[in-house]
């Protein structure tokens, strides 16, 4: 039995929350054993609250700390790797769909003993780094699966778990009042409608936000509670969708309940007191799912065998031609409608994970 292992995932926020199924698998077959996690800043927070996790490590990138130099982040970034080796994990698995060279030497800094990691088909698995390679898949699986794969020589098989992501109680706590003092009702029914995403061909036109939202809210009775990216899209480094929050405040037939999400742990609350959720493919996507959300999710190029919301009831609308704009607000709503209507028990404002 390994008594102890750091998992490390240095990318986006749905590829770690896609990586939380892999901690409850581990916990379940060895419940002594200690978990480390290696992320970075722009995703750590959908882990802080994971009661399997029993410590978690932030590696900086540079392009998300650029008020602190470069010098100051590989310094702190070189301090870091020195307490993960301090720890001595047994065990490190580099966590990626498929293989990097950067994400194998830094499992190898960690000095574990045991090293795990894809490696391409037919590649000869050089011991210096990955000493106990996986063959990366070579056909397209979900991530979720690609994910377990990697911890099957640690003895952990079967079925994935569900994803899981825990909000912080304090942030429900501070949500709700704010939502209260805006407008919610007691035992009103509440659905997240999430406008923003990374890639463009994902992007969905204002227009069509708010012609849902006022579908929802004029026909089905729910209030739509508005999240998104904060910051301006001519930020070239970390694009937001300010000016379409503020587009849709302004236009929508009724105006919807808005909650500015200055944290991903603000994004994690706010979404846990939704009955369901809109949205667009990306990290936000998966968080709903984490957070056993019914999820209508409209795309563009992605591919759903590897990033359809895991472990939900869940409607994709995707075109063929690989661009979210195709849909119709129309063709969202009867999507919704019949998503909602057939998700057992779909939880209300009240009821946070």
């Amino acid at each position: 039995m390994v008594k102890s292992v750091i998992l490390i995932r240095r990318d986006n926020i749905g590829d770690l929350v896609c990586t939380t199924p892999v901690i409850r698998a581990l916990k379940a077959k060895y419940p002594e054993i200690k978990i480390g996690l290696l992320v970075n800043s722009y995703n750590a927070e959908a882990v802080r609250n994971n009661p399997d996790v029993d410590e978690v490590f932030v590696w900086e990138k540079e392009k998300h700390s650029s008020d602190k130099g470069v010098l100051r982040v590989a310094l702190g970034n070189l301090n870091l790797i020195r307490r993960v080796r301090a720890r001595k994990f047994e065990a490190a698995v580099g966590c990626s769909y498929s293989y990097s060279k950067r994400l194998e030497r830094y499992t190898f800094l960690t000095g574990s003993g045991i090293r795990i990691g894809h490696v391409p088909g037919g590649r000869a698995a050089s011991k210096l780094f990955y000493n106990r390679p996986v063959v990366e898949p070579d056909s397209p699986i979900h991530e979720v699966e690609a994910m377990m794969r990697l911890v099957e020589p640690l003895g952990v098989a079967g079925p994935p778990p569900p994803m899981f992501v825990r909000p912080s109680e304090d942030e429900i706590k501070k949500a709700l009042l704010y939502l209260k003092r805006v407008g919610l009702k007691e035992n009103e029914g509440l659905v997240a409608m999430q406008i923003s995403s990374r890639k463009p061909q994902n992007r969905w036109p204002r227009e069509r936000f708010k012609e849902l939202g006022d579908m929802i809210q004029g026909k089905s009775g729910l209030r739509v509670i508005l999240l998104w990216a904060p910051g301006t899209g001519a930020n070239a480094l970390h694009p937001g969708d300010d000016e379409k929050a503020d587009w849709l405040i302004s236009s929508m037939e009724k105006r919807p309940l808005v909650y500015r999400t200055e944290t991903l742990s603000e994004l994690i609350a706010a979404m846990s007191l939704s009955g369901a959720v809109v949205t667009c493919d990306g990290g936000a996507m998966h968080i709903a799912a984490a957070l056993g959300k019914p999820v209508l999710t409209i795309w563009g190029s992605t591919d759903r065998k590897r990033w359809a919301p895991w472990g939900v009831p869940h409607i994709i609308l995707q075109k063929e031609t690989k661009f979210a704009e195709a849909v119709s607000s129309r063709e969202a709503f009867a999507a919704f409608t019949d998503l909602y209507s057939k998700a057992s028990g779909p939880g209300t404002h009240g009821q946070g994970r």
